[in-house]
């Protein structure tokens, strides 16, 4: 019943019912100023617990056969990062930058599929797109790749949404495209389903429900 529900009515944690112009525009001012107040380090937060093996998206392994580096866990690299101000910086300011970027597409639209994982080269992606390129982005700024986490949570709508967890010394902090502060993981008002694994090519199970969505997003 959920899976069809998702397959019926979702398209990456938006259902096909459009808010109106004034709340959207509300939302965005709302967005804006949290993210331009986003100067210091936050206070310590808690961390997400995995609660077993989860199936990938199948999305997620076709990507991973592709482009095999995005995929492979690194066991020298640290499981978390330490949350300097500099990291505070570059996360706050990549999440924000990459969402004003890339302009939103499903992928029914943009490749003719239900879901497919890329990086948005041609400047269109969906949810786990954006969040692939500023995982990316951070990598080349240096932050361990084993310390950021694709994961697929159920958002504020009841939709199949796509985040990416950084897991600090700080506790652990969500990357959205559809947010442009970056928040703790327990106040973005997500349920979290699974996440990547951080010691093998696989994912977790949060614990939120028992079935997921078969795809995870679209826009």
């Amino acid at each position: 019943m959920l899976q069809a529900f998702f397959q019926r009515h979702v398209l990456c944690g938006v259902t096909r019912h459009r808010l109106s112009l004034a709340v959207l525009s509300g939302l965005i001012a709302l967005g804006t100023a949290a993210a331009e107040a986003q100067t210091f380090i936050p206070l310590q937060t808690s961390s997400l617990k995995a609660q077993g093996i989860a199936n990938p998206t199948p999305a997620w392994t076709e990507f991973c056969n592709r482009v095999p580096s995005e995929c492979t866990v690194d066991m020298k690299e640290p499981r978390t990062a330490t949350l300097t101000p500099q990291l505070w910086t570059a996360l706050t300011s990549i999440n924000r930058r990459v969402n004003q970027t890339i302009k939103a597409k499903t992928d029914d639209a943009h490749w003719g599929r239900a879901d497919r994982w890329d990086f948005a080269e041609d400047g269109y992606g969906d949810c786990e797109d954006y969040q692939l390129v500023k995982r990316r982005e951070l990598v080349q700024q240096g932050l361990p790749r084993r310390a950021m986490r694709m994961a697929v949570v159920i958002d504020e709508t009841g939709a199949g949404h796509a985040v990416m967890l950084i897991r600090t010394d700080r506790g652990d902090f969500v990357l959205d495209n559809k947010k442009d502060a970056v928040l703790p993981w327990s106040q973005t008002g997500y349920t979290y389903i699974k996440v990547e694994s951080a010691d093998a090519t696989a994912w977790a199970s949060l614990g939120g429900i028992i079935t997921s969505p078969t795809t995870t997003a679209n826009r």
